[in-house]
């Protein structure tokens, strides 16, 4: 059973997939500093000194009695809230990030059109199925001559 495991987890797409998510969770964590550190604050002060994650909404006071200047006070106090405000700050993240993933598979789109795009150089032997150069008459492999309609 071991050995089984180890050519399951040692097979190629599932550890493409394991970087895969590695480098995915540190790229949500930019783009979560990048939304909280540097676009949400002056985003907040375009809306009148607004700190986005201190947004909630006080479903029952807890010990000491509000009012919470923040959100972290509230929690604190053992509030019960509706934290919208961190929503608000996670859609933003999604949607920088699924921006970005748009961007990226895009790009990988146009690149892959001018690889297709791009005039052949090679044609394969119909004898032995090699690769050989567009302008080749006897293929190196297989000696075959070779026909011009190839």
């Amino acid at each position: 059973m071991w050995e089984e495991f180890k050519k399951f987890a040692m097979r190629g797409n599932v550890m493409d997939m394991a970087i895969g998510i590695i480098i995915g969770t540190a790229f949500g964590a930019i783009i979560k500093a990048l939304v909280d550190g540097i676009l949400m604050p002056p985003l907040g002060l375009l809306l009148g000194d607004v700190d986005f994650a201190d947004l909630f909404v006080l479903l029952q006071a807890g010990n000491p009695v509000g009012p919470y200047a923040s959100l972290a006070q509230a929690q604190e106090a053992g509030a019960v809230v509706i934290s919208y405000g961190v929503f608000i700050n996670t859609i933003i993240n999604f949607l920088i990030i699924a921006l970005v993933m748009f961007l990226l598979v895009r790009g990988m789109n146009r690149l892959k059109k001018e690889e297709e795009l791009a005039p052949a150089t090679t044609k394969e032997c119909p004898y032995c199925l090699s690769t050989i150069p567009l302008q080749a008459t006897r293929c190196p492999q297989c000696t075959s001559e070779l026909r011009e309609t190839t």
